[in-house]
């Protein structure tokens, strides 16, 4: 079957897996801490032979990089299992994971070995006061660092690491982050607070633009803008002037980048999604427990993919300059994966 693109012209080459939708952490922007949450049952769950299954679905139609997410995803179980099961998937190339570095530590080596190829480790703060506001009190700042060394110990370099900056809150911090990372094996990456899901109470006064976010790093650490690596990344980067590493800037809020997206969502339940923003998906579960072909699923999904419209972000730009709120409802960012 031919490689589908959307309605906008854009192919699928990414997917983004969710292993669950549980979390040890209760970051604000994600799943605050303030409320219950009820969470997928095991049986609900699609089981790691499952979801290599959609995977070499994907794969067939033109999907190279697959990035398992959660929740956090190293709470399911042998993960590495999973792991093996996806990088011997003839097509996929690129491997990687995102996880907030609690376990990493514990995982790094057995992941690595099983055939990760990188990992991204979500870290807001170095200052325990405020990582611990930001993780809802869960967290163990020493123990994420630890992960983050033993990741790169491991080979599963270099080891990104994502900060969502928001105003007040930690943006103080992000020369001294930028500092912290600027060393051979990292590549840390900022994020504008986004709206993803309902529950985070977000603002636009909340975000601290790019713009912002590169002119408090160059003016203690010279930076000037490199190119992308390929047509569809999503991070603005710059490298130091001094030649020793880069970073990057996911600028989803003040310059939108729906135009270049070709990435689908698949959460830890088989609903495919096809923007972070959405607010409904295709079930893939029900029709691959009931044992439809592969040949049929591929069908279902490039039909799915063959209407995609989504451009969220920039619709999003569009209503606040004239007045107007974001839209809802949106599926919420634990269940969908970042």
């Amino acid at each position: 079957m031919l490689a589908p693109r959307d309605r906008l012209g854009r192919p699928l080459t990414d997917l983004r897996v969710s292993v669950t939708d549980r979390c040890s952490l209760r970051c604000g922007f994600c799943m605050p801490g303030d409320r219950e949450y009820e969470f997928l049952s095991r049986t609900e769950l699609l089981s790691y032979e499952e979801t290599a299954r959609l995977v070499h679905v994907f794969a067939g139609l033109g999907v190279t990089k697959v990035r398992l997410t959660g929740g956090e995803p190293l709470l399911r179980r042998d993960l590495h299992r999973l792991v093996a099961l996806l990088a011997a998937t003839p097509g996929i190339d690129d491997l990687a994971l995102t996880t907030n570095g609690l376990l990493l530590a514990r995982d790094a080596s057995a992941l690595r070995e099983a055939g990760l190829a990188r990992v991204t480790v979500s870290l807001h703060s170095l200052r325990p006061e405020t990582f611990d506001r930001l993780s809802g009190s869960r967290g163990h700042l020493p123990e994420v660092l630890a992960g983050i060394e033993a990741a790169s110990a491991a080979g599963l370099a270099p080891v990104k690491v994502n900060a969502v900056v928001m105003r007040g809150v930690n943006d103080d911090e992000v020369a001294e982050l930028a500092r912290f990372f600027k060393r051979p094996g990292f590549v840390l990456r900022f994020i504008e607070y986004m709206d993803v899901g309902t529950v985070n109470g977000w603002q636009p006064g909340g975000v601290v633009t790019a713009e912002e976010i590169v002119a408090r790093v160059g003016a203690e650490l010279p930076i000037e803008p490199a190119p992308r690596c390929n047509a569809h990344d999503v991070a603005l980067r710059f490298r130091y002037r001094d030649g020793e590493g880069e970073l990057g800037v996911i600028a989803s809020v003040s310059r939108p980048f729906c135009g270049d997206c070709s990435r689908a969502r698949l959460t830890a339940d088989g609903q495919l999604f096809a923007c972070l923003f959405a607010a409904t998906g295709l079930d893939l579960k029900t029709p691959l427990r009931a044992g439809e072909s592969d040949d049929d699923l591929a069908e279902r999904i490039a039909a799915f993919w063959g209407a995609r419209t989504d451009r969220y972000s920039e619709e999003r730009a569009e209503r606040i300059a004239a007045g107007h709120g974001v839209p809802e409802p949106r599926v919420e960012m634990y269940r969908i994966g970042g």
